[in-house]
């Protein structure tokens, strides 16, 4: 014969474990997602932020491509072109793409070097942060110029432009999409 007092504390055993399990889960895919972000911050603060241009690789099919690695972490910055350009980073953890951003943009006109907008850049994306370790700050400024980083989202899934202004006026714009992303 069914027991219906079994049945409760059935379910209520069911739902406890699950709860317990479903804690534990979260508790470590914060602590993934922490270490992945803290990751990226010395990523591109070791890669593009610091060294630019100086310090990347030439594919074969004339790709650039900026790399870091650290523990079980590697990080792969890869672009086409200057001005404009497109690209992709890519985490990877101990082999398995793990996190991934994609980029297109440049800079518009010709009011300002883009040699200059991408030195003012730089300085920027040395700005980056754990909790939007995606580009560089949501503001900042020295001088004439003005970085703006508008995103929405989070780190599973994002999207989000990047802005430079120089007295006043936009002379460079970024666009970007990415998160979380497995086999």
């Amino acid at each position: 014969m069914f027991n219906r007092t079994n049945e409760g504390t059935e379910k209520k055993c069911i739902k406890e474990d699950f709860l317990s399990l479903y804690k534990i889960y979260i508790n470590q895919n914060f602590k993934i997602c922490m270490e992945l972000s803290n990751f990226l911050v010395k990523a591109k603060i070791e890669t593009y932020a610091s060294i630019g241009e100086r310090g990347e690789k030439i594919l074969q099919d004339g790709c650039k491509e900026l790399e870091y690695t650290e523990g079980n972490f590697q990080y792969h910055d890869k672009y086409y072109g200057f001005n404009p350009f497109i690209g992709e980073e890519v985490v990877f953890d101990n082999g398995d793409y793990i996190w991934g951003m994609n980029y297109y943009g440049g800079v518009l006109g010709y009011q300002i070097s883009a040699i200059e907008v991408y030195k003012f850049l730089q300085k920027a994306m040395r700005l980056v942060r754990e909790d939007r370790p995606y580009r560089g700050p949501s503001n900042y400024t020295e001088g004439n110029f003005k970085y703006v980083d508008k995103s929405e989202g989070n780190f599973d899934n994002f999207s989000g432009i990047e802005t430079i202004f120089f007295k006043g006026e936009e002379v460079y714009k970024l666009y970007y999409h990415g998160g979380v992303i497995s086999k």
